[in-house]
Order: C-alpha cells, then structure tokens, then sequence
C-alpha cells in the first residue's frame, strides 16, 4: 500500500482521537484488534500514529513556536492533525525527505480542508523543515561542521 494512503488512514486514526479526546494508543490498539468495515491499517500508518502519540509534546510544541496567530490547540483539527504528521516525519523519520513530507501534507490539505489551509501548513511546514535541518532532534547537525 501506497504511503499516501497510509498517511490518509493515520490522519484519520488521529483526527477520530482528537474529536473524542480519545487516547491516541489506545484507539490505535482498538483499530489495529477491530478494523471494523475499513481495511487492516497499513503498518506505515500504525509508524505514523505511534510516532505522533510518542513525540506530540515535541511536535505541537515546535508548531507552536513556528505558527503565527493559531497555536495548535485553536487549528482545525483536520489542519492540526496533517501538520503533526509532516512534523512528525520531519523531525523524527530519517526516511522521508522534508520536501517529501510537506509535499503530502499538502496534496491532504487540498483535498480535505478550506481554501486557506494549504498556504498556512504549506509555511509552517517549511519553517519546520527548516528548523529541523538547523537544529535536529539528536543534537547531530544534518551537514558536517566545517574545521
């Protein structure tokens, strides 16, 4: 299966927790044990929703400090949601290129949110990715220092 579906279906896993202010592990086990009439979760979805639920301090806090005028808690929570996974696969997935992750988010915000939305995650992604290339999670940075 494909990523993108994957990322769809982890975006939707989060968007159900955060509506029913719903532990994000706990309604993954619950999905993963009853799909219900949906598919099996791809296992690149059950990466993303576990990866979010680990970091999502460090992820909202990041969005936090990069957005203007709308911390997290006041997004929509579909805007908020596909934002913590491109943050996610920025900061904490070596796999997937940042231009990549942000690529996706948008192709999600187009298809799923208001006119607006892709313009403002488009932005805040890219001062993420930015952030994150200057300064990663390991303290390593991404290019060698020069002696």
């Amino acid at each position: 299966m494909a990523r993108s579906t994957a990322r769809k279906r982890a975006l939707n896993t989060l968007y159900e927790a955060d509506e029913k202010g719903q532990d994000i592990l706990s309604l993954l086990a619950e999905r993963i044990e009853q799909p219900g009439a949906q598919t099996p979760l791809p296992e690149y979805a059950i990466e993303i929703v576990r990866g979010v639920a680990e970091h999502i301090a460090a992820i909202d806090a990041m969005l936090d400090e990069h957005s203007t005028g709308w911390k997290v808690k006041r997004m929509g929570v579909v805007d908020r949601n596909i934002l913590r996974i491109a943050t996610w696969e920025i900061m904490f997935n070596d796999d997937v290129p940042n231009m990549v992750a942000i690529d996706e988010a948008l192709g999600l915000a187009k298809t799923l949110c208001d006119d607006d939305s892709p313009a403002f995650i488009h932005g805040l992604l890219s001062a993420v990715s930015a952030d994150a290339q200057a300064s990663p999670v390991d303290g390593q940075p991404t290019e060698p220092l020069a002696e």
